[in-house]
């Protein structure tokens, strides 16, 4: 069974019909992260799709929260969702009678460029997903209208009073398919590998110090963005993408050098880059070159000739 953030025709829903493995399996609708990685630790789910970064919002802090304080979840691989948006209202609903609207948060602050245009003095009522929010709208009167995903008008008696109102046309949302398995995708080429964390005090330098651990081994970072840890004020972890799988020379050596540093390193997984985009190194950081330099090392320590 898979877990997503449902009902059907979320975005996530998407994201978890483009997993081979998961088709033809049983998929449980959820209502927010929290359950749906419930769902993978009590070993109710195979996986769960959850969305964990935003072209346009950035990361999603409840799930990069929740990935950093449960332990034993991996990901296993990601997944891309392009983001457009549709408001949607009852049959006869026109633009003019629209003053509340059900969104999901997200889903509202992409569009709200549109909606403070075109709907100055809108009221809005969160909800728990995009499909939800329309589905709100045969239940309740408490809203006239609803952003909701193109093609939602398939699935309930709703009509569409006008299409693309994101703000940003290119928009899209990263998904990750998180599991139990301590298994790790073999490497492609075209990987990523995610990891937490945390600076080992608080002093100057010590950003810059937990960075050149990646700088100093050619491995690029695609994402990095800090979360509160809780515990006190100004204490930070850090969310952590990088370029590369962690069988790739130039990773192991960066996530060796980033555990002799920091007192928590949490591996989250490497998998394949959901755009397939080779990774693209120079020479001096190519696996041959750590393995030359073991090798050397190895052979000083043993008395063996070098070519020094």
């Amino acid at each position: 069974m898979y877990s997503y953030l449902g009902p059907a025709g979320t975005f996530t829903w998407v994201a978890l019909a483009q997993v081979p493995e998961a088709q033809g399996a049983e998929w449980r609708s959820v209502n927010n992260v929290g359950e749906a990685l419930d769902d993978v630790v009590s070993g109710r789910s195979t996986a769960a799709m959850i969305a964990i970064e935003n072209s346009v919002e950035g990361g999603v802090s409840a799930t990069q929260d929740a990935l950093a304080n449960i332990p034993g979840l991996r990901i296993i691989g990601e997944y891309l969702v392009p983001v457009n948006f549709q408001l949607v209202g009852r049959p006869g609903t026109r633009l003019e009678d629209v003053k509340v609207i059900n969104a999901h948060p997200v889903a509202y602050a992409q569009c709200h460029l549109w909606l403070d245009a075109t709907l100055p003095s809108h009221g809005h009522i969160p909800s728990t997903s995009n499909v939800a929010a329309p589905a709100e709208l045969l239940e309740s009167t408490n809203a006239d209208a609803a952003i909701a995903p193109p093609g939602i008008t398939q699935h309930y008696p709703l009509e569409v009073i006008a299409e693309d109102i994101a703000d940003n046309p290119e928009a899209v949302t990263r998904f990750v398919l998180v599991s139990r398995s301590a298994g790790i995708p073999p490497r492609t080429g075209a990987d990523k590998t995610s990891v937490v964390v945390e600076l080992p005090t608080d002093e100057p330098g010590g950003l810059v110090e937990m960075l050149e651990q990646f700088s100093t081994r050619g491995v690029n970072l695609s994402l990095l963005e800090s979360r509160p840890i809780g515990d006190a004020l100004g204490r930070y972890r850090f969310i952590v993408d990088l370029d590369g799988h962690v069988l790739d020379e130039r990773v192991a050596d960066a996530l060796l050098g980033l555990k002799r540093f920091s007192p928590s390193v949490q591996f989250l997984g490497s998998y394949p880059r959901a755009d397939k985009q080779h990774i693209e190194v120079t020479s001096r950081y190519d696996d041959q070159v750590f393995i030359d330099a073991r090798d050397w090392l190895r052979d000083i320590l043993s008395g063996a000739p070098t070519d020094d």
